[in-house]
Parts: C-alpha cells; structure tokens; sequence
C-alpha cells in the first residue's frame, strides 16, 4: 500500500470514529476517496486556511512524536526520540547496522540496488 492510500485508509478508519457523523469533511491536500457518501473538500494547504485543520494537523503531529517516543523506547538504537522517524544519516545508518524494524517502512528505498545505504 503506498503512502496516499494508507493515509486515506486512515482518514476513514478515524471518521468511523467520530459521533456525530460529520456533514462535511476538510481534507488538507489534494486527494480523497469519497467515503460513506459525506461531502468533502479538498483544500491545498489547508492548515493555513482553516483553523480546524491547523489544530488537527498539531495534534497529529503530537501524537506521532508520541508514537516515536514509544518507539524509541522499544528500539533506542535508531534514535526515534531524535529523529521522529526521518531518514537522517544516524537513523539510516542504524537500519544498515540493525536492520529494519517492523515499524520501517519497507518501500521507501533506503538503500541502492546492490543492498548499500544510501547517505544523502
């Protein structure tokens, strides 16, 4: 599943959550799949456009850097707290030395075909 689709996958899986069910959604960006036939709008940058957005993209973000803390404490070796799961140069080095987590994201191309990692 690439990156769209598993983020659509979990914009639909958080809207079941909500009571009541929404009348419209603000989507940031460009893309979505129509889902239980609710009205959406897409908005490019929509953080900067509505308030809404702006406070669930902080709380998204907050709660993936807790997500991360989580992790770090699991696996201290990739530097998680640090790195929040970026590909930095300590972090890519760590997959080279360790291996992947079931946390990594294998389809991002972490290394070249020949199995090195790739420093940028």
């Amino acid at each position: 599943m690439n990156i769209l689709r598993a983020s659509i996958t979990a914009m639909h899986r958080a809207i079941d959550g909500l009571e009541p069910r929404p009348l419209l959604l603000l989507i940031d960006g460009n893309r979505f799949y129509t889902y239980r036939n609710i009205p959406h709008q897409t908005i490019i940058k929509g953080d900067a456009t509505y308030l809404s957005i702006a406070a669930a993209s902080v709380l998204a973000k907050t709660e993936r850097d807790h997500h991360m803390e989580e992790l770090d404490a699991l696996y201290p070796c990739y530097g998680w707290r640090k790195n929040k799961g970026y590909p930095t140069p300590e972090h890519r080095r760590a997959i080279a030395e360790f291996g992947p987590t079931p946390y990594h994201r294998l389809s991002f191309n972490l290394t070249d075909p020949q199995g090195k990692l790739l420093f940028l």
